[in-house]
């Protein structure tokens, strides 16, 4: 079992798996894209294997693949397979754009992936366009529908935007009533590549929450369950729920479990620090699995007590101008 320096347990990994997309969201890079990384600057599936079988061995439970989008990936089903016998794993998801991946449902299932965080910031194919900067929705749709359908746990994810896509938040929510989905709305982050204003503060969790009440007064509150991100809740009479992320708020830090590494090998304690340590370079420098795990350990003996804490003890003070794509979203 990881235990950190606040007594937090740790065995949570998100792994970003490439940089690299096939959407242009704009609240997540520039139009144009990104100065993608490459190949050799990339962790390669054997590095990646090796670190999650140590961190895994180590008290890691569960895995979750992310990007950039993970699909975009040579290769991506042969590595997830692998990790998917991974001695001690209890869970392999992943979150992914749905572009691309309707054609991989039938092997997820078959390797086990029981849940997927499908990208979806709205029902309306031109607002869809207009946010992604591509005419791929129906595509989107279809990777939805094939998840249903091989009885894969979905949990849709909406970045909530002032201006973009707030007139998106009821149609959303009444996916639940039909559809066996969890639609998870997201304060938008300041992670868009280029540093341009986010108005993530304009709608916060409780603003959003807020706007779902006024439409259905009957909303319920689920107990949320242990780590959750979210403030789960569900509409009387409907088969799927509704989950509302304070990303930027940053309210459920106390009981963080979880660690991120990039597509580069840079692991983050937190989403908001500028990452504690390289495992690439480590593993290129000829270390030994102990000399790994002793490295590990030493960083996690150090994480942050929280999001904002991480934030201003980043090594960068020009604010933040990342990517999720290569942080991991």
């Amino acid at each position: 079992m990881l235990i950190d320096n606040h007594g937090r347990k740790i065995n949570y990994l998100r792994l970003a798996v490439t940089d690299r997309c096939n959407l242009r969201c704009f609240y997540c890079m520039p139009e144009d894209g990104l100065n993608w990384l490459s190949r050799a600057e990339l962790m390669t599936y054997e590095e990646m294997l090796r670190s999650c079988s140590l961190m895994v061995n180590m008290g890691i439970e569960k895995i979750r693949i992310t990007g950039g989008e993970p699909f975009v990936r040579k290769d991506i089903m042969k590595f997830l397979t692998a990790l998917s016998k991974l001695n001690g794993l209890n869970e392999l998801s992943l979150t992914t754009n749905g572009v691309v991946t309707a054609p991989h449902v039938p092997e997820l299932k078959r390797i086990g992936v029981k849940s997927v965080n499908l990208s979806l910031d709205t029902l309306d194919a031109n607002r869809f366009f207009a946010i992604t900067r591509r005419d791929e929705f129906s595509k989107v749709m279809e990777t939805l529908e094939q998840l249903l359908k091989h009885d894969i746990e979905v949990k849709i994810n909406a970045v909530v935007m002032d201006g973009k896509n707030t007139q998106d938040i009821i149609p959303l929510v009444e996916m639940t009533k039909d559809m066996p989905v969890s639609v998870r709305f997201i304060e938008e982050m300041p992670f868009n590549g280029d540093g341009h204003l986010y108005s993530g503060i304009n709608w916060d969790h409780v603003r959003i929450l807020e706007e779902i009440k006024d439409q259905y007064p009957a909303i319920k509150k689920l107990i949320d369950p242990a780590y959750s991100t979210s403030y789960n809740y569900q509409i009387p009479g409907h088969q799927g729920s509704i989950g509302i992320i304070a990303a930027y708020s940053r309210t459920f830090c106390g009981t963080c479990n979880r660690i991120r590494v990039t597509p580069q090998g840079e692991l983050k304690n937190c989403l908001y620090d500028n990452g504690v340590l390289n495992i690439r370079d480590i593993i290129r420098s000829g270390a030994t699995d102990d000399d790994l795990k002793q490295s590990l350990l030493k960083v996690f003996s150090q994480r942050e007590k929280n999001g904002w804490e991480a934030e201003r003890n980043r090594i960068e003070k020009t604010g933040i101008h990342e990517s999720m794509a290569t942080i991991g979203g």
